[in-house]
């Protein structure tokens, strides 16, 4: 994990000293904004959304984590309260680590502030990515792109399941649940088909393509734009 990478073995085992795994269900709410950012999480399995509460009380989606992925260390790390809510959309589980432990892991070892910067530099970048695919890909490429990340291998046939609801997958992608079923359909012309939440994809390879061509121009059969 990338904010692990670097750090010696002893001031990983300091950091980890009060560490715990917690297995949740899915609908488990870990924290609410508002709450003492007391501590952060390395989800090590499952699906995780963060959210904003509106004062009307609605869902505003801020981003869904992905296992490997870590969230809540720029709120501890400030020593401020959650901005966000954090709820499980799937059965999950995940390393919890406290304030106290990283308190003590930064004075055995100040580079871990290092890593913790460039972890946050990172989540920035991985945020103006997103940004600038809202800007310069089609609704039809976007869907394909989050396809093509939850395939294992990188061309041939695939079958994948949507790891939660086509609501929060339409939220997560920026655009309307309506929309979403239109681009749905307008990826079987590259061989994507869905039936519920399962979808088949005829070759990764050609997705891909079709996913990186100027604004959703179909690829021909070896890849190229036509």
């Amino acid at each position: 994990m990338a904010l692990f990478q670097g750090l010696s073995d002893p001031s990983l085992r300091t950091l980890l000293a009060d560490a715990s795994v917690r297995r949740v269900d899915d609908g488990t709410v870990l924290f609410v904004q508002g709450d003492e950012a007391d501590q952060f999480f390395v989800l090590l399995d499952g699906w995780v959304k963060l959210y904003r509460l509106t004062e009307e009380g609605a869902e505003a989606l801020v981003t869904v984590v992905a296992p490997g992925e870590t969230f809540a260390e720029a709120a501890m790390f400030a020593q401020q309260r959650y901005p966000v809510c954090a709820e499980a959309i799937a059965a999950s589980s995940m390393l919890v680590i406290g304030r106290g432990g990283f308190a003590a892991s930064l004075a055995a070892d100040p580079q871990i502030a290092l890593l913790m910067l460039g972890s946050l530099s990172k989540r920035m970048r991985h945020l103006v990515e997103r940004i600038e695919q809202l800007q310069v890909k089609s609704a039809p490429q976007r869907l394909g792109d989050f396809l093509v990340r939850l395939c294992t291998q990188a061309a041939g046939p695939a079958t994948v399941e949507l790891p939660f609801a086509k609501g929060l997958v339409a939220q997560r992608l920026g655009m309307r649940p309506e929309t979403l079923s239109r681009a749905m359909g307008a990826l079987r012309r590259v061989g994507v088909t869905a039936r519920g939440g399962r979808v088949a994809i005829d070759d990764v390879a050609r997705l891909r393509a079709f996913c990186e061509a100027p604004r959703g121009e179909e690829p021909g059969p070896r890849g190229e734009s036509r």
